[in-house]
């Protein structure tokens, strides 16, 4: 039965306060009644999150947490103690962050990333703000043009920083960036290079060719959608481009010289439309 995370359990019995699961090396931890699915039977399995009550009891929900032990999340911070903070994360009982995992002091109604582990010394269920210390570029095995899944953490005037597959620190420049993106979103993304100092820089699109069939897809559904013509051709100004389909003007030729050769559109004065 691994605390933090889900876990496929029987159940044993049920009692007035809920039904009690059990796994194979006979741990038990009670499921409450408001938590039991509508049809059951003893014996049937059931998947669980394992967490510790106010009392540092093991108890058992269906509610799916933003994230389990290991992980990152973006949550909201429901309230200030003098112990610490405590995020809203999809639990009944809220992650408590401590004073000393806190990047910067937090503020109740504000969001942040946080990092969820056990704490040795309580073994308890608690975040951290201080998420560097638990991502690495030590060890990269990403190559260039490798598709990764990211999560934004915060925006700057540099550019757009990133939790890249859950373990890496990478970075969306700004000048790279093309579509309206958030702290929070979970997205994916495409290795533009790894730096000598395994620095991770990242797009959002594919680069070069290979990003030219699905951005000529997309601009083909963009058409269709518009009723077969926008009014832009690659003589358009590079920002009238990225307002209208949020893309660079460089991508948008190549999407739009893809399309011209496979005769899907012609390119007139005033824009451009479906063949």
């Amino acid at each position: 039965m691994e605390l933090g995370q889900y876990n496929t359990l029987t159940i044993l019995r049920e009692t007035d306060p809920g039904l009690y699961l059990g796994d194979t090396e006979e741990n038990e931890v009670l499921l409450p009644h408001k938590y039991k699915p509508q049809q059951y039977a003893i014996g049937d399995a059931i998947e669980v999150f394992v967490y510790r009550d106010n009392e540092a009891r093991l108890i058992a929900t269906t509610l799916i947490p933003k994230a389990v032990v290991g992980e990152f999340a973006y949550l909201r911070c429901s309230q200030q103690t003098p112990h610490g903070a405590f995020m809203e994360w999809g639990i009944e009982k809220d992650l408590f962050v401590p004073f000393k995992e806190q990047a910067r002091k937090m503020t109740p109604g504000s969001w942040y990333t946080v990092y969820i582990y056990i704490d040795p010394k309580t073994e308890r269920l608690v975040g951290s703000s201080k998420t560097k210390k638990y991502l690495s570029n030590d060890n990269i095995t990403l190559k260039k043009y490798d598709k990764v899944d990211i999560l934004i953490t915060h925006i700057t005037e540099r550019g757009a920083n990133a939790i890249v597959n859950g373990q890496h620190d990478g970075l969306i420049y700004i000048e790279n960036i093309f579509e309206d993106i958030r702290s929070g979103d979970r997205l994916p993304a495409y290795v533009k290079k790894i730096r000598p100092d395994n620095k991770i820089d990242l797009l959002l699109q594919q680069e070069g060719y290979r990003s030219i069939e699905p951005n000529a897809e997309f601009l083909l559904e963009e058409l269709e959608m518009a009723g077969g013509f926008l009014g832009v051709t690659d003589k358009s100004d590079p920002d009238t481009i990225k307002e209208l389909l949020g893309m660079s003007k460089k991508s948008f030729k190549k999407a739009l010289g893809s399309l011209y050769k496979a005769r899907k559109v012609k390119i007139e004065d005033d824009g451009i439309s479906l063949i």
